[in-house]
């Protein structure tokens, strides 16, 4: 690891590694988490709906507030 990342640089070793897909999808999680600890149902099905809402709640928040890039020149 040492070596690659002295010769190619980080962002590769990351890239190469998948590092930066894994520190996503752990940012994600704590997301996920955020509305709650525990899932509140037992049934299996009713678990998964719960779990799709909060996920369709945190793509709304994170729709609301992303910013627009605008190119200025």
């Amino acid at each position: 690891m040492a070596r690659a990342t002295r010769s190619y640089g980080r962002a590769f070793w990351k890239r190469w590694t998948g590092y930066h897909v894994r520190s996503r999808i752990e940012a994600k999680m704590r997301c996920l988490k955020t509305f709650g600890e525990r899932i509140a149902e037992r049934d299996p099905d009713r678990q998964t709906a719960e779990i799709q809402i909060r996920i369709a709640l945190m793509n709304r928040f994170s729709a609301l507030g992303a910013a627009e890039i605008v190119r200025v020149g």
